[in-house]
């Protein structure tokens, strides 16, 4: 059985296509065109406008629309293979799963005006039939006014259905609003569904949708399994806490969606490693949320580095804003609207206490959920990820062998927050290049870890994060909205023809649906974003056990080390959860 998928723009040509596929020995064909239903066939595909052939599907109650084919070759505003939906890595209660309903479909035709009619399908019971009526509906339609509108068409200068990514957006608090608007304002896509399981985070992302677009169309989902199972949708935004970020991010791979995954990635090197071969096995465009990568002073300063301009590199210097202490540990009543226990998922069951999920409990706070272990690894990776990327970024080189890692931290001894507010962690790579990475005061006391006097000396002021790489003639220090190197006409010279460049980006969402559209990686695929969130877990490894340790990137393991390898580990889940 193989999937050929064929778009017809006209109707006299149908035929002769019905033809060519009747006598080939490897396709079966099954389609229904100009208001044919074929949805309890053995094998069932939508199009209109032309003909579309794919492989056996069943399809949802909420994706019975119009179809297109894309131009570029891919399906888009499809009912879609149900083998592409998730084979969930969550186990749930049977109870708790819900089956997609399998209606026949009725063909929407859009006439002048917008006028919106809906046309009763009937069965083709055999393949004689179906041919003979599919002849006989084409030769109909060549003689029949064309009623798709130029907005269908593109022809207004709007972006064709056929052209557009439907994309879904799971987690849509504060920060997965602000993604959110980035999606928005591409003219190719077309946000069609928002989930989370707190009302006050899905009502105003419901809102900023359908005021963007003018219409109520925006679906929204409590379940993210419902929304990925959707074979409408191509792409989707994942923007949960950080223990939701790889059970979601495994789903939608295994259903084929491709993705922006909020960083950083999962609570293990585990986690890491099965979400990359999801992305692998299922050819997921995967861009991850280190947005740094699209913006000018960074992809410059890593140029730089990797051209020799600051001669050999010796000496790599991260920084970022630490986790912060406190938090009440007080338990209350979960707030209104939010399902506390579908938040906590596979997390420990505990109480819900002030902050934990919202910001501003009380005025100012940031929730604590960033700084419980629980959740997160705390800013060592949250925040971290950010700056230590464009250190992998600049010098790519240093996985190629061996890395002595060690580190020491400050962690909280009472309060909600519980991750490291000051560490220093040191990395020795295989060719001598070291690597210093330490978090900035963020509300804990003054120590030696958090003293950033001799950097301030190398780099003058210098923000709550950045990447410093100095060099045998000279240094370049990044952060975002500036860049400074020695000697200072370093900055703006130029490389020459024969540079190494890196790819350039417009934007980190415009960046993901060109690769979707091209089928090219990101600017930070899913190898490079396992890279980079390896040296987070390194790093929170090394300061919780606080002793020297070898890690062998080849294997992705520690060398000799039974202890420090339990922590690579997958997490226990709370049941009914769990990753297989």
């Amino acid at each position: 059985m193989v999937e050929d998928l064929k778009f017809v723009s006209d109707p006299l040509l149908f035929g002769r296509h019905i033809a060519e596929l009747n006598a080939s020995d490897n396709a079966l064909v099954r389609s229904y065109v100009w208001g044919l239903d074929l949805s309890g066939t053995e094998q069932g595909a939508g199009g209109v406008g032309g003909l579309l052939w794919l492989t056996s599907f069943q399809l949802r109650a909420s994706s019975s629309r119009l179809g297109f084919h894309a131009a570029r070759g891919l399906p888009s505003s499809l009912f879609g293979p149900l083998n592409s939906m998730l084979p969930a890595p969550c186990s749930v209660p049977h109870a708790r799963r819900r089956r997609p309903s399998l209606p026949s479909l009725s063909l929407v035709l859009c006439g002048q005006g917008g006028a919106v009619q809906s046309q009763p399908m009937r069965k083709v019971s055999t393949r004689r039939e179906f041919l003979r009526t599919q002849l006989t509906v084409a030769l109909g339609m060549a003689t029949a006014p064309a009623w798709i509108p130029a907005s269908a068409r593109g022809a207004d200068g709007t972006v064709a259905p056929s052209n557009r990514i439907y994309l879904g957006a799971i987690g849509v608090g504060p920060q997965g609003r602000a993604v959110l608007a980035g999606f928005l304002a591409q003219a190719e896509v077309r946000v069609v569904a928002v989930c989370d399981v707190a009302r006050q985070n899905l009502e105003p992302a419901l809102r900023q949708v359908n005021q963007h677009y003018k219409n109520e169309d925006c679906k929204t989902y409590h379940d993210f399994r419902e929304l990925l199972a959707r074979p409408d949708i191509d792409a989707v935004l994942i923007a949960t806490p950080d223990h939701w970020h790889v059970p979601v991010a495994l789903a939608a791979a295994r259903a084929r969606k491709h993705m922006y995954l909020e960083k950083p990635m999962g609570l293990s090197v585990a986690e890491d490693q099965m979400l990359r071969a999801a992305c692998r096995q299922h050819s997921v465009v995967f861009q991850f949320g280190t947005q740094q990568r699209s913006s000018r002073e960074f992809r410059r300063a890593c140029e730089l580095v990797r051209n020799g301009r600051i001669g050999k590199l010796q000496q790599i210097d991260v920084w970022c804003a630490a986790s912060r202490p406190g938090g009440s540990t007080e338990p209350i009543p979960p707030p209104e609207g939010l399902d506390y226990d579908f938040w906590l998922g596979p997390a420990p069951q505990t109480p819900y206490t002030p902050g934990k999920a919202f910001d501003n409990i009380p005025p100012g706070a940031w929730k604590t959920w960033w700084f419980n272990y629980d959740y997160a690894l705390g800013f060592i990776a949250g925040w971290g990820v950010h700056p230590l990327d464009i250190a992998y970024w600049g010098y790519p080189a240093m996985m190629n062998g061996p890395i002595q890692v060690e580190g020491q931290a400050i962690f909280p001894k009472s309060g909600a927050c519980n991750t490291a507010v000051a560490w220093e962690v040191n990395f020795t790579f295989a060719d001598g290049v070291r690597m210093r990475y330490r978090g900035t005061r963020n509300g804990a006391e003054p120590c030696a870890l958090n003293d950033f006097s001799d950097w301030v000396a190398r780099y003058g002021k210098i923000a709550d994060h950045g990447t410093g790489f100095v060099g045998t003639d000279g240094w370049v220090e990044v952060h975002r909205g500036g860049l400074k190197t020695h000697p200072e006409k370093l900055a703006e010279e130029p490389l020459g023809s024969d540079a190494v460049t890196l790819p350039r980006s417009s934007g980190h969402q415009r960046n993901l649906i060109e690769a979707i559209q091209r089928g090219q990686p990101t600017i930070c695929p899913i190898d490079d974003a396992f890279q980079a969130d390896v040296l987070c877990h390194l790093s929170d490894i090394a300061t919780r056990l606080g002793r020297k340790l070898t890690w062998d990137p080849k294997q992705e393991k520690f060398v000799n080390d039974p202890e420090a390898n339990r922590k690579l580990g997958l997490r226990e889940m709370r049941a009914p959860w769990r990753l297989s």
